[in-house]
This record gives structure tokens, C-alpha cells and sequence, in this order.
């Protein structure tokens, strides 16, 4: 094994244990990449909750979400969702999918989520809406088709996030550190929105100011901030992923 898939299996692990204890994640949601050295391939986790992910745990897909990797543990349901994506985004190159608890009221109300800080702006000036019941009817609240993760995919369009309606949402990204760090402060943005509309209205950033918030926070001192930052709390915490596969 390459020494390259090795570093993307540690990492994808590792981004799966930030996002668990920055509290996005729970028991549930997974994170993917595309594979480092083959596009036509990504990887993704075992079906197993993202604090516990090991670099043991991460399998290999085609796009078209078949399992390449010889296991006998069942991958997520949901893998459909990071294949069609990265079939439809060639500038995508990792895939969060999640049921944050400060989203999820914007994906069940209708809501809009907008940025309302220049770190929230990450998750892009718009944050489009995916309904299942559009196309698909009654289902059971999972993506596990091709034609409903293709279905998601356009919806998402060229935008960073996705709602999915009483769900979840789905963050991409051009690598998997712009995905972690879109993905937890879009999480912490919809908390601050949900207080400030307590308060009364709320006034999010022009689209102006949410696009130059967006390109000055995803520079690499920021994020690289950010990783370190979220890297030693996880280390503190003893909860850091074996290096060994």
C-alpha cells in the first residue's frame, strides 16, 4: 500500500473523530475522499460511528458505490450520497454527510440557513434545499439508490451544502480539511442564527460579505488553525485514531 493511501486512510479517520467531538457527528454520518490516486475511486468508513473510526475501518469504492475492498463488515447505507456526488462534482474531493442537531430544525421547519458570521460564510452565500418526497414519495428518510443520490446531487449543484428535508446535510469540498472546517462552522453558524432569532430578526451578510468572508476563511492559515486547533483537543481528550492499519 501506497504510503499516500495510507496518510488519506489516518486522515479520513481523523476527520471522522474531529467532526464527532466538535459535535456534529454523533452515532451516526460519515465522511469520504476521493481516492488520492485514482479519481474513479473514492473512500469511506465501514459502517461503524465516526468517533471509533480506525484507518483498518476505511474501505474503497467505485463511483458508482461498489465495495472494492475484500471485508466481510457491511459499509454505510448511505454511500450513494458520496458516489454520485463526486461522479457529478470533479472538483469535489470530500464529502461530509450529517444530522447536526442545529441544522436539522432548518431541514424539518423549511427554513433558510444563511451565514451570519464571516466563519458561517463557508457554507456559501446559498444553501440550497433537497426534498426525497419530490421525486421518490414515502421513503425511509435514507439515501440508498443511485437515482435518489443522483437526485441529491443535482440539488446540491455546484453549491458547498446541501439541506435535505428532515434529515440532515450533506458539505463538500475541494479537500478534506475545507470539508471539516465547512462542516463545523456551518454547524456552529445555525446555532448562532437559531439564538439570534430568538432575540428577534435575524440580519444575516450581504452576498457580498459572505463571499469575501468565505475566500478569506478557507485560506490555508485559517484552516491549518483550525486543524491544529481541533487536532489537540482531540489529543487531550486521548480519543486520537491508532496509526497503524
Amino acid at each position: 500500500m501506497s504510503h499516500a493511501l495510507d496518510d488519506a486512510r489516518y486522515l479520513l479517520a481523523l476527520a471522522n473523530r474531529i467532526v464527532a467531538h466538535e459535535g456534529v457527528l454523533d452515532g451516526f454520518g460519515h465522511i469520504s475522499i476521493r481516492h488520492p490516486a485514482d479519481p474513479e475511486r473514492y473512500l469511506l468508513a465501514r459502517s461503524r460511528s465516526p468517533e471509533l473510526i480506525e484507518p483498518s475501518d476505511i474501505l474503497e469504492f467505485s463511483l458508482d458505490s461498489k465495495l472494492l475492498t475484500g471485508t466481510s463488515h457491511l459499509p454505510y447505507g448511505e454511500c450513494v450520497i458520496h458516489g454520485c456526488i463526486y461522479q457529478a462534482r470533479p472538483d469535489v474531493n470530500a464529502v461530509c454527510h450529517h444530522h447536526s442537531a442545529a441544522i436539522l430544525p432548518f431541514c424539518i421547519a423549511g427554513v433558510a440557513l444563511e451565514p451570519v458570521n464571516g466563519l458561517g460564510a463557508t457554507m456559501g452565500a446559498t444553501v440550497p434545499f433537497w426534498d426525497s418526497r419530490d421525486e421518490f414519495g414515502d421513503t425511509a428518510m435514507v439515501v440508498t439508490t443511485q437515482e435518489q443520490g443522483q437526485s441529491l446531487a443535482r440539488a446540491l449543484g455546484s453549491h458547498a451544502m446541501v439541506l435535505m428535508r428532515r434529515h440532515g446535510a450533506t458539505v463538500v469540498g475541494a479537500t478534506l480539511q475545507e470539508t471539516v472546517f465547512r462542516t463545523i462552522f456551518s454547524h456552529r453558524s445555525a446555532e448562532l442564527q437559531l439564538r439570534a432569532a430568538a432575540l428577534g430578526a435575524v440580519a444575516p451578510l450581504t452576498r457580498g460579505e459572505a463571499e469575501l468572508a468565505e475566500a478569506y476563511s478557507l485560506r490555508p492559515r485559517p484552516m491549518e488553525r483550525a486543524w491544529e486547533y481541533w487536532t489537540t483537543r482531540l489529543a487531550k481528550a486521548g480519543e486520537l485514531p491508532p496509526q497503524s492499519i
